[in-house]
């Protein structure tokens, strides 16, 4: 007898993660499979979810940022009988500071989240997605993956994996009738900002809201495309920046993070 299926979002307890979630658990009325490392936040929006669209929805309590942490998730997903349908990589942060004055646990960290986790999360679902012929990644990317950006330069780097590796994912499963998506969002009003210390930069001014990414980012996963920018102002940029000096772009970049 097959599992259930389930959408696993992480990333899950604000931000772009909650606004999925809420969107999802209106439209699809999956399980949804809620990951953060803050659970009261979870069950929260958990409660809020359950109430109001009647899904199923389960809590799980984890730091991705953790070695080993993606094993540990995708263990408690099978121990709730559940297979993934769906697979969110919303977790990940940034940090606006110097590559040589960041402390090197943050920065490991950072691509321990942003890289590390999210490959081996796609890895450990795609079997059973490719058993059924069906199923869906998506993969929180950036506008900062399509140039350098100094004061954001692992960030940047981290986001251009993401980006490079999901277009590449996408190519190799479509055959196998997986859709993989790499989202990339502008600045966008969420907590993000208060961890990576954007206050004052001028990206806080030109902010869009999780909900309008996230229904971009779900209109963009039905339709099957490998890629997607939200936001009207951040559209154009891919082609910007194949029309302009990559130093120019850097500068840009860094004039947009300067605090």
């Amino acid at each position: 007898m097959s599992q259930p299926l389930a959408t696993l979002i992480t990333g899950a307890s604000s931000g772009i993660g909650a606004a999925l979630a809420r969107q999802l658990a209106a439209k699809e009325q999956q399980t949804l499979v809620l990951v953060a490392r803050r659970k009261d936040k979870l069950e929260t929006l958990a409660n809020e979810l359950r109430s109001q669209h009647g899904v199923r929805v389960e809590v799980i309590g984890l730091d991705l940022e953790q070695v080993g942490a993606a094993t540990q998730l995708i263990s408690e997903v099978e121990k709730l009988g559940l297979s993934v349908d769906m697979l969110i990589n919303n977790a990940g942060f940034g940090l606006n500071d110097n590559f040589g004055d960041m402390p090197l646990e943050r920065i490991q960290g950072m691509m321990q989240l942003n890289m590390v986790a999210l490959s081996e999360l796609c890895h450990a679902v795609l079997p059973s997605m490719r058993e059924r012929k069906q199923g869906r990644i998506m993969n929180i990317a950036s506008v900062a993956a399509f140039q350098a950006c100094p004061n954001f330069a692992v960030y940047g780097a981290t986001k251009s994996y993401v980006l490079m590796f999901s277009e590449a994912l996408a190519a190799e499963e479509k055959k196998n009738g997986i859709k993989v998506l790499a989202v990339c969002p502008g600045a966008t009003a969420t907590e993000f900002h208060d961890v990576a210390g954007n206050g004052g930069t001028f990206m806080m001014k030109i902010m869009d809201t999780p909900e309008t990414v996230a229904k971009t980012a779900l209109c963009a996963m039905k339709c099957g495309c490998p890629m997607v920018v939200t936001g009207l102002l951040n559209k154009p940029l891919p082609f910007i920046i194949r029309l302009m000096p990559r130093r120019c772009m850097t500068w840009m970049a860094g004039k947009l993070a300067a605090r």
